[in-house]
């Protein structure tokens, strides 16, 4: 990664991260009897898309306490996925530009060997919006509104499963509601620590 990509995104999003981190810890009363990968989640994401399209992300996982189901011998459990992304792209003017992104995603999670596996998958479909309309010289968003969904492959980590990685893919368009809608494929690395 760049030195000024991580300068144009870090202090915003510490910002922004503020809000979500105090939402987690209101979420950990709320959840206290979950433990683990059970229970909610703060965490960093980064992304790379082509033409040299960034984001960095934090947000907070919510899990469905209440929910969960078996299929094909695995576990399977949702959660609510809130975030906030800060894009950082080259603009049409020839220099840099950013935008930020606020989302919201129902994400369902298979963890195999009936839940005891350490890996897991993952898929969603959620909404975003972005303060200002992504332009680049390759792509034009024509709304600020759009759809994000995603795939996942992840795992697990220390005694009680608190540390997880994964490695998603995320794809975002505003699924033909309106013209242009090239979309925008992201590949994004995530640390999630549980509590």
């Amino acid at each position: 990664m760049h030195h000024s990509f991580m300068k144009r995104l870090v202090a915003p999003l510490a910002a922004r991260g503020a809000f979500f981190i105090l939402a987690a810890a209101a979420a950990a009363g709320v959840h206290a009897q979950t433990a683990g990968s059970e229970g909610p989640s703060v965490y960093v994401q980064g992304g790379w898309a082509e033409h040299q399209t960034d984001s960095a992300t934090v947000g907070v996982t919510l899990p469905w306490t209440s929910w969960r189901s078996e299929l094909w011998g695995s576990e399977v459990r949702g959660y609510w996925d809130i975030y906030a992304s800060r894009w950082s792209y080259d603009s049409v003017d020839g220099g840099s530009s950013h935008a930020t992104l606020a989302g919201i995603t129902p994400t369902f999670r298979l963890r195999p060997d009936n839940g005891r596996s350490p890996w897991f998958l993952e898929g969603g479909v959620g909404i975003t919006y972005m303060d200002k309309r992504y332009h680049t010289p390759h792509k034009e968003f024509s709304t600020r509104y759009n759809f994000a969904s995603h795939l996942g492959l992840g795992y697990s980590l220390g005694a009680q499963r608190q540390h997880e990685i994964a490695i998603r893919v995320q794809h975002l368009s505003n699924a033909g509601i309106k013209r242009p809608n090239p979309g925008e494929n992201f590949v994004q690395l995530r640390y999630a620590y549980h509590f």
